[in-house]
């Protein structure tokens, strides 16, 4: 069964992608809430295909397209002893201050949640950059 949820008609478009941010307090009391808080917020998704039904959204302040998504891949640095394909890692933000690193968007950065589970689909080679001395390694995780 496909993921739906309901995006502005501007942003309903096959291919777009969005990081789910989760409901606002207005959304609480909204009639289509189940239909579109359904989805994990921090989680990057894309648009696999726009369902020919609109509904009213009181957030967005216009109408909305029910949609079609599925989680896309997004890049993460998790301990090198962990970086192994197929696995379940739960990542959360490293206490880093380092903004001068490489690394630090993917590694503490806000957009990052607090704690979330991913399953590895690629590991880099090469040992990440650690700017405070942890052992990490590049990965793309859904």
């Amino acid at each position: 069964m496909a993921e739906i949820t309901l995006l502005a008609i501007a942003e309903s478009r096959e291919g777009f992608e969005f990081v789910y941010q989760g409901g606002a307090p207005i959304c609480r009391t909204c009639a289509f809430r189940h239909a579109c808080l359904t989805l994990d917020p921090g989680r990057r998704y894309a648009v696999t295909k726009i369902r020919p039904v609109t509904h009213p959204c009181a957030l967005q302040e216009t109408d909305a397209h029910v949609v079609e998504v599925k989680p896309v891949a997004r890049p993460l640095v998790v301990d090198a002893r962990s970086a192994v394909v197929g696995s379940s890692v739960e990542v959360g933000r490293y206490a880093c201050r380092r903004l001068d690193c490489p690394n630090w968007s993917v590694c503490a950065g806000p957009s990052l949640p607090v704690n979330q589970r991913y399953r590895i689909e690629r590991v880099d080679d090469e040992l990440a950059e650690c700017r405070i001395g942890r052992t990490l390694k590049r990965v793309d995780a859904v």
